[in-house]
């Protein structure tokens, strides 16, 4: 297989002219092309008076004679084939979210029928539960935005972005996903994205693949103990309602997510290593998404051939931060996103259409020990929860978010009313002062850092954008310490996923869950 990378070419490109264009560059006929596919797909935005696309393309045909930087030979992606011996114990995965879901299906494929454990509800009767509570319902603490099948990525933007070289095991996170219904165009954009509406859809559909290959799901069931013999798993014990049972395994698949508080003091309280981890917090900033189209695109922003604009934007200031928009959500709103009664977080989501007047991105702050005021284990997520019950409070203790303009806190000063940009977070917002909630240092530096991303994107430091606070699920605040067989201290535990502390976001969670399925391949 070739592929051909560097084709430039206009927004209204089709496929016949990237055809084109392509045998050119061979040096032969298009119709000597076989097989051809976009592999990679990208907006070059750069010069704003020349928006246009840059393609990556796959084909078979006769290798060029010259030599050309932007013609090479693509070998296979190899394929994962999990060969894991049964020690007679179904192994069990906590958690239902990307590194759950894949960990879930690798022991499956092996044929180890593993017993899926989720606090949460089912994805359908979950989504029913959340609109609830943004409606102003009761918060319910096992089944929300943090809880639940899918995890928190199922109500997100379904970025499929990461950091990681594509190698075969990330190639099997977008393959299947792709094969559960995601849309084809997962495979070769740039910056792909599924959508929480659509996200939900595969969701199920991969449970259903799950449970037809002999894997079993129990929603409403919440590990709350481990059974340790000489330091070797046993059993775990699993909470259903108000009753305990005892479950027998010898492989236990944490993959609990970065919000599962109570599970972490557990697993600290059982003797399982773990460190604190740095993580990052801040704000929800919100924009009119027009606004983002024309400082990304500029003339071009009205073409039907672009959707919603995004960005990503990052600064390092003089006292040390690092600063960053993350989960940027073009086209979306921020949603409430608290798992545990008298704190709120928010979090961004947008549905695959991005097609909502507003733009959102968590704009956020690196913090570590210096800011929990302990080299605890379990410091950051105090630090949190400090955060969180302070936004409560300034919220007016109902679950909504306290807000602000950026103008206004750029100015120091509490907003009184709203702007251009009418915030989307529900059930409420309550016009405030971010500097009652946020530590001065962690508030000056994303004012100073509001500032200096303007000057990258025009309008960043629009005077209507809206603040809402308080944004501190960005990562997990905890490492589990796992070895080079990729368990923990405890023998038969495998840390992975993002609650883990080996990832960020939904690509990089279902591949590490991937590796460490795939570590005991071949092991007698």
């Amino acid at each position: 297989m070739l592929r051909i990378n560097n084709l430039v070419a206009p927004l209204k490109a089709s496929l016949t002219d990237l055809k084109t264009q392509a045998a050119q560059k061979l040096g032969i006929k298009a119709a000597d092309l076989h097989d051809f596919k976009v592999s990679k797909k990208s907006v070059d935005a750069r010069n704003k008076k020349n928006v246009h696309f840059v393609y990556s393309v796959d084909c078979t045909a006769p290798f060029p004679a010259m030599k050309d930087k932007d013609i090479e030979i693509v070998p296979p992606t190899e394929e994962l084939h999990f060969n894991i011996k049964s020690d007679g114990v179904r192994p069990v995965v906590v958690g239902s979210g990307p590194a759950g879901m894949f960990a879930a299906l690798a022991l499956a494929e092996a044929g180890l029928t593993p017993i899926v454990l989720e606090r949460g509800a089912d994805v359908e009767t979950r989504t029913k539960k959340v609109r609830s509570f943004w409606q102003g319902g009761a918060l319910d603490c096992n089944t929300n935005v943090q809880f639940g099948e899918g995890g928190a990525g199922t109500f997100s933007d379904g970025k499929l972005m990461t950091g990681i070289k594509k190698d075969k095991f990330v190639a099997k996170v977008i393959n299947e996903f792709y094969a559960a219904g995601a849309p084809q165009e997962i495979l070769y954009l740039a910056k792909p994205h599924i959508g929480t509406d659509k996200l939900r859809m595969v969701v199920q559909n991969m449970r259903q693949k799950i449970i037809s290959l002999g894997g079993e799901y129990r929603f409403g069931h919440k590990l709350s103990g481990l059974k340790v013999q000489d330091g070797v798993l046993k059993a775990i014990v699993v909470q259903n309602g108000s009753e305990e049972y005892e479950l027998p395994t010898t492989r236990l698949f944490l993959a609990i997510g970065h919000s599962a508080r109570d599970t972490f003091e557990m697993l600290l309280k059982a003797g399982l290593y773990m460190q604190q981890k740095p993580f990052s917090v801040g704000a929800r900033i919100e924009h009119k998404q027009a606004l983002i189209n024309r400082a990304q695109y500029g003339m071009a922003a009205q073409s039907p051939y672009l959707g919603a604009a995004d960005y990503k934007l990052a600064t390092h200031l003089p006292n040390g931060r690092g600063v960053y928009t993350f989960c940027m959500c073009p086209g979306g709103q921020v949603v409430a996103a608290a798992s545990e009664e008298g704190r709120v977080v928010t979090n961004g989501m947008s549905e695959f259409a991005r097609n909502k007047i507003n733009a959102n991105a968590a704009l956020l702050v690196g913090v570590d020990g210096r800011d929990f005021g302990s080299d605890a284990p379990l410091a950051g997520m105090a630090f949190q929860r400090r955060l969180e019950e302070a936004a409560f409070k300034f919220g007016g203790q109902n679950y909504s978010a306290p807000a602000q303009l950026v103008g206004d806190f750029l100015a120091r000063r509490a907003s009184k009313k709203g702007g251009e940009v009418e915030p989307s977070y529900q059930p409420t917002i309550t016009w405030s002062n971010l500097d009652l909630l946020l530590p001065s240092e962690i508030a000056d530096s994303m004012r100073a850092a509001i500032v200096e991303m303007s000057r990258k994107l025009h309008g960043f430091d629009s005077f209507d954008a809206v603040l809402t606070g308080i944004e501190t699920r960005s990562s997990s605040p905890v490492r589990m310490v796992r070895d080079e067989t990729m368990q923990a201290n405890i023998k038969g535990i495998f840390p992975c996923g993002e609650g883990a502390g080996y990832a960020g976001g939904i690509t990089s969670s279902a591949a590490d869950a991937l590796k460490v399925v795939f570590s005991l391949t071949n092991l007698v």
